[in-house]
């Protein structure tokens, strides 16, 4: 995979113009705390164009050097590249033109085959999910890393209610206790808190746990049943499931 760094770049282009993170925090409309994330991770891909475009410097030069840095008099406007390509499920996310909002792609779990218990999870052709872009940006959520995917069962309500839709940072897979996760379970797609345990050990633990006690599970088990950590659930979305009956007058 490609590694997208431009935060030096980026660091580099505000010492040249004499413009500190504070001011062009303001100027962008975003938390001074962000530039200086920016300067390690990188610009949002989402908003290179638009910082690329405020410090007068092509988009792919500050993307990954290529190119001339600055734009030539009477160039017309660089189009940007495809998003990143990456590994796994981490696919391509869509830029609306006309709106703030992000369309990430959407997975389900599906049998491999019709008729078979086997499951695995799946791209859903020609479906996204539209989020509003500063959701993620506000979580420091880079899109090329970010997918969808609905919640199956009722072991995480009252919080998340079955059918709801989620959306998970697939660059966050190192647990952090109590946070809940996407895991692929030998196929299966589960939502839970996770806990680290001695040894290697994992606990996955249900918001119902009443309905759902715990489950502890060893390194060798987590091995032999094919547990991996999908990506840190970061947003979800639930409706409300029936419409209240309105009474005759």
């Amino acid at each position: 995979m490609k590694k997208y760094k431009c935060g030096p770049r980026f660091k580099a282009l505000l010492k040249e113009v004499k413009i500190t993170p504070s001011e062009f925090a303001t100027f962008c409309n975003v938390e001074p705390q962000h530039i200086n994330n920016w300067y390690i991770r990188g610009v949002p891909y989402p908003r290179v164009e638009e910082i690329a475009r405020l410090l007068s410097v092509n988009s792919q030069w500050l993307i990954n050097g290529e190119g001339p840095k600055h734009p030539v008099i009477g160039q017309a406007p660089e189009q940007p590249d495809k998003p990143l390509d990456t590994q796994e499920s981490r696919e391509h996310y869509h830029v609306c033109v006309d709106s703030p909002d992000i369309e990430l792609p959407l997975y389900k779990e599906l049998p491999k085959a019709l008729g078979s218990s086997d499951t695995h999870i799946v791209k859903i052709p020609d479906e996204a999910v539209r989020l509003p872009r500063h959701y993620l940006e506000s979580l420091e959520v880079d899109p090329i890393h970010a997918i969808c995917v609905p919640m199956v069962g009722d072991s995480m309500s009252e919080k998340i209610q079955d059918g709801s839709t989620l959306a998970i940072d697939r660059s966050l897979t190192h647990i952090i206790d109590g946070q809940i996760y996407a895991l692929q379970h030998d196929g299966m797609l589960r939502i839970k808190y996770l806990h680290r345990l001695h040894d290697g050990a994992l606990r996955l633990r249900s918001h119902n746990s009443s309905g759902y006690p715990d489950e502890i599970f060893s390194a060798e088990q987590i091995k032999k049943q094919n547990i991996g950590v999908l990506g840190w659930v970061f947003w979800w979305c639930t409706l409300n499931k029936q419409r209240p009956p309105v009474p005759f007058a």
